[in-house]
């Protein structure tokens, strides 16, 4: 996956490596259960069906509806234009933390669902879309360049999780691996079909480290 063979993936994007922990009260959510659409639409019309039991910040058990935001995928089809999604505020006093929900299948930062980013980046075993929009080369090419650049970070997430198997995969593919390389093993270990390759392990580092990005 390295750009050129002998040397090591280029860094990434300062964008890709940012935690968010420390620096807001509340953020984004992903739900690992929620792995298309029409699981998603039956969730987001229920006030609890995306609710935590706890605040992430404070650890308080009672959150509200806050408000219902709209995601907006581009070119994947059964992934209708607009999505809407939910935000929860925390009830204590002094935190008022908000959280934002998503589905697995939606890409954070992305205007795409995840099946469609790796269409473009992890193509085998992938079935082809012959009616969705076409990606922009620059779009593509931002991509491709993400996918080859620099997992270290991830990999030391992994490696410091405490979980056997992810402690396992980060000892495998080493700490010069790309992310296009780490995708690879982490679908292979965890058995994961294509399709859901990147969504899982995006949902992954996210739950690691707040604010870190996969693409």
């Amino acid at each position: 996956m390295s750009p050129s063979i002998g040397f090591p993936p280029p860094d990434p994007e300062t964008c890709l490596v940012t935690s968010r922990v420390s620096r807001f009260k509340g953020g984004t959510l992903i739900d690992d259960q929620v792995r298309d659409l029409e699981t998603h639409e039956r969730r987001v019309c229920d006030p609890d069906g995306y609710r935590p039991r706890r605040c992430p910040r404070c650890g308080h058990g009672v959150l509200h509806v806050h408000c219902y935001p709209e995601r907006h995928p581009r070119a994947e089809l059964g992934v209708p234009a607009v999505v809407r999604i939910i935000q929860y505020v925390c009830a204590a006093g002094g935190c008022g933390a908000t959280w934002r929900i998503l589905p697995m299948f939606l890409a954070r930062h992305l205007w795409r669902a995840w099946k469609t980013v790796e269409r473009v980046v992890m193509p085998a075993g992938m079935p082809q879309s012959s009616g969705a929009l076409p990606i922009p080369a620059r779009t593509e090419q931002r991509w491709r360049t993400r996918f080859a650049a620099s997992a270290r970070m991830l990999v030391v997430l992994l490696a410091a999780s405490g979980g056997v198997a992810l402690e396992a995969l980060a000892s495998h593919v080493r700490l010069d691996a790309s992310r296009g390389e780490l995708s690879e093993a982490h679908a292979d270990a965890a058995h994961i079909a294509p399709g859901a390759r990147l969504a899982a392990l995006a949902e992954l580092v996210h739950r690691l480290e707040r604010g870190v990005r996969l693409m």
